[in-house]
This record gives structure tokens, sequence and C-alpha cells, in this order.
């Protein structure tokens, strides 16, 4: 919010954010976020949560306090403490069904990386691979050098590109080992 100036240190700013889902309308929330004392900083969230099963809407204000660290390339890194835990956090989260903002791991929030099957990890480096070089995605596509790759850096994607290939091919076989009974 400081980068992007919705915040500023040593003084008060308020707004209203929105955000969308498939391109229509999912959500907003306002704050006030008074940084004009950096050691007692706060940000307060005003927001409203329906219930989808009976349409009931509630109203909630949420206070965050915020700190700060100093890097050793100078400034300040500003940093939100969750509401739940007090764990200093860059983020805050209130997935669906949830009528408050807190940290990842008070809402047991997984990265997407950490949801991959082991099964299909070699299918997601693989497709990573192929996007790097600019390919069509897909198992067994042919690949090639774009233009401006230094040859040396193409071999070296070219022979991970070959192991990825050989160790969707193994996963693929153990499934099909699996479906056969």
């Amino acid at each position: 919010m400081v980068r992007e100036g919705l915040a500023q240190p040593g003084g008060v700013r308020a707004g209203r954010l929105h955000w969308t889902c498939n391109g229509r309308p999912a959500g907003n929330i306002s704050y006030t976020c008074n940084m004009s004392a950096p050691h007692s900083a706060t940000l307060e969230l005003l927001f409203m949560v329906t219930r989808h099963a009976t349409g009931e809407k509630t109203e909630y204000v949420q206070t965050v306090r915020l700190s700060y660290t100093v890097p050793h390339f100078g400034g300040k890194r500003w940093w939100m403490h969750c509401p739940v835990s007090g764990e200093r956090v860059g983020k805050l989260y209130c997935p669906e069904g949830g009528d408050i903002f807190a940290s990842r791991k008070v809402w047991q929030l997984g990265y997407e990386s950490q949801r991959i099957a082991k099964r299909d990890r070699p299918f997601e480096a693989l497709f990573r691979l192929q996007k790097r070089l600019g390919c069509i995605h897909g198992w067994e596509q042919p690949i090639r050098r774009p233009k401006g790759m230094w040859r040396k850096t193409y071999e070296r994607l070219e022979k991970r590109y070959w192991e990825l290939d050989e160790e969707c091919g193994a996963q693929m076989h153990a499934v099909m080992q699996r479906i056969q009974g």
C-alpha cells in the first residue's frame, strides 16, 4: 500500500479498494491507514460479508497493527501483524466464508505449488520450460530455440526438457498400470 501511495508514512490516508473475479465485481473494502506515529501505526478495515446461504449481510471493522523493519540498504519495510496470531506478514487473507482478515497460516492456506500432486510435478515443470522457450504447452510437443537465446542456455534447457519428458513418461506409465490394475 505504501508503494502504491495508498498509505503514507507520517500521515493518514483513507480510501476504498475494489476487486473482480472473472471480470465481475467481487468485493470492496474501505480502509484508513494511520501512520502518523510510526510506533503505533494501524490499518483499519471496514468491510461487509454476505452469507450465501441466508443472504444476510454483516458489516465488520477490523484493526490491524503495523510495524516496520529497516533493511540493510536503507529505508523502511512496512509489515502488518495478523490480528489472530500476531505474526508479522506482508499480506492478510479473508477466504470465501471468512469474516476476518488473517494470515495464510491462520487460514491454513497453501501455495498453489503445494497443492500439485507429486505425479503432476514433472508435467508442471515441463510446461513452465515450454513457456520459457515460447513453445506450445503439452507433453511431447516440439521445442525450439527462441531468437536471442544463447546456444549454451538452450542446450542446457533442452537437456532438462528431455529429462522432464522422460519423467512424464514414467508418471504416465505408472498411471496406466494403476488403471489396468
